[in-house]
């Protein structure tokens, strides 16, 4: 199976996200925000779990999915319909990226239902966050916008 390799093209918004050191940080994120949970006091550990999968995927799914086009004025406005996860990789679906962007919240779900004993209500809460975030990265989403969410801008003629 070969790979297609992603044109550099919108390296200004998106590229930051094919180097490794962020794959890390957003590491180090999810872990800081775990440790962070459970210093606060009257907060289980189940629930600085839960808190953990839903704040991780209310913020991916706002940065990645929620906000839609370019800070910079360098595409001639090609962009401004497009997402942040549109935008990246030139929109070439299973890249390794995309594919680590959608491991995270599915581990995150595993060991947030692990350590929540798989109680149900959890579960589901968990389950409904995991299901938000990895319908929004489906291929069949792309250019997608639900219930006039993101429409995008008006397109105008030059």
């Amino acid at each position: 199976m070969s790979m297609e390799i992603p044109p550099k093209t919108l390296q200004h918004t998106s590229g930051w996200m094919n180097q490794r050191g962020s794959w890390v940080t957003g590491v180090v994120i999810i872990v800081s925000l775990r440790i962070g949970l459970a210093t606060i006091p009257g907060i289980s550990a189940e629930a600085a779990w839960t808190l953990t999968n839903l704040i991780y995927n209310t913020a991916s799914y706002f940065l990645f999915h929620g906000i839609i086009g370019m800070p910079f004025a360098i595409n001639e406005d090609e962009y401004n319909n497009l997402t942040l996860w549109e935008q990246m990789d030139s929109g070439i679906q299973f890249t390794p990226t995309k594919k680590y962007l959608t491991a995270v919240p599915i581990v995150l779900f595993l060991l947030s239902t692990h350590y929540t004993h798989y109680d149900f209500p959890t579960f589901m809460i968990n389950l409904t966050s995991l299901m938000v975030v990895l319908i929004a990265k489906l291929p069949q989403m792309y250019k997608v916008r639900l219930f006039g969410i993101n429409e995008g801008f008006p397109v105008q003629d030059k």
